[in-house]
């Protein structure tokens, strides 16, 4: 999959940007607040119909602005042409068009465009709480399973819900368990799913992440994940939904008394460890560097050979981190990648000892105060 054209109005310092991009390497260049992460940012934007940089739409609108637009043509083998277009007013809130067409939820555009990030941001994985881990696999498996999308959708209504009935209810213990039972019943079948699928997707990516770990560090660590759910992990939906509905019955007490829901994927964890210590907790800073970069290698790796379509590879400013060793290292991968890459730099990268900017293929560019300029071919 690959985006041709992207064209962008009141997009934080971009007020008016119309740039082609090359189907293979675009690499833009721009000093810290040119504009150059906005223009990655806007691509992913119409992958997954949010920023990987703001929390909120109202924050990525010009100045003084009263709404943003974006919009992509792509190229791919499955869809052969369609234009995507992401629109957000204040008030109003956002709306995705494809082909022109508004799409009844955002969620249905998940997937369409599958897309990787590299970024700093990418050392919370392994050095923050669960949620980071749960965001990543989430992320991760939405792109390739919509049932699994529409599960962690319809999971996330039903324990609100729940949750709701738990806190205000102020009846009898018998009459709040039978206003319960139909809202259990929902949430151990879309969170027997959503288990079974992380445990199907995790047991694949293990090996992916040993390969490209041992690619990126060049070290003989082992990296392997452990997930930890409410019960022992399975691929097989009905052993974890009668688990579920055991532990459900288990913690009733606590749940009634904390009017919380306490059982569920949404309390999962998936633990890093090197060897035998937990990146977390033990890890050195160049560790959880090397781990969280072979995570977003791997799942490269992954959409590339499990997806129809190959993945467009975003690079946010992520070689300044990085020595000699692995900053050639993840350029020979970059080369290596037969899909679409766009890398920013606050500095040139000595890319042309690797790639021929041809004009063709490869393209790089300059950014400056939300300006584009094509400067080599």
């Amino acid at each position: 999959m690959r985006i041709t054209n992207l064209q962008l109005q009141n997009f934080r310092n971009h007020l008016e940007t119309n740039i082609d991009w090359a189907p293979r390497m675009n690499v833009i260049i721009g000093q810290n607040g040119a504009g150059k992460t906005n223009l990655i940012d806007a691509i992913h934007y119409l992958c997954m119909s949010r920023s990987f940089v703001s929390n909120s739409d109202r924050y990525v609108v010009s100045y003084d602005a009263p709404y943003f637009t974006i919009k992509g043509h792509f190229e791919g083998n499955i869809r052969s042409s369609f234009d995507v277009s992401c629109s957000y007013s204040r008030g109003e809130g956002k709306k995705i068009f494809v082909n022109e067409s508004p799409l009844d939820r955002l969620s249905d555009l998940i997937g369409m465009v599958p897309v990787v990030v590299l970024a700093p941001s990418d050392k919370k994985l392994t050095s923050e709480g669960p949620k980071q881990r749960r965001s990543f696999i989430d992320s991760f498996i939405s792109q390739i399973s919509p049932r699994y999308l529409q599960d962690l959708i319809d999971f996330r209504k039903v324990r609100k819900q729940r949750n709701k009935l738990l806190k205000e209810f102020r009846g009898s213990r018998k009459v709040l368990e039978a206003y319960l039972e139909p809202w259990n019943v929902q949430l151990v079948e879309y969170g027997s799913r959503i288990v079974a699928k992380r445990t199907e997707v995790l047991n694949q990516f293990q090996d992916y992440l040993a390969r490209e770990y041992e690619v990126i560090s060049g070290m003989e660590h082992e990296p392997h994940l452990k997930y930890e759910t409410f019960c022992e992990p399975s691929e097989d939906e009905q052993i974890i939904r009668e688990r579920y509905e055991a532990k459900l019955e288990q913690k009733g007490d606590h749940e009634i008394e904390r009017e919380l829901t306490l059982v569920g994927p949404h309390r999962d964890e998936i633990v890093f460890y090197l060897d035998d210590f937990e990146i977390r907790k033990f890890g050195s800073q160049g560790q959880h560097r090397l781990f969280a970069l072979a995570l977003k290698l791997a799942q490269l790796l992954y959409f590339s050979e499990e997806l129809d379509d190959l993945p467009i590879f975003l690079l946010d400013d992520v070689f300044g981190d990085l020595d000699a060793q692995r900053t050639e290292v993840l350029l020979n991968a970059l080369i290596e990648h037969a899909g679409q890459t766009f890398v920013t730099a606050a500095h040139p990268i000595p890319f042309g000892e690797y790639i021929s900017f041809d004009g063709q293929n490869n393209r790089k560019y300059e950014v400056e105060q939300g300006e584009i300029t094509l400067i080599s071919k």
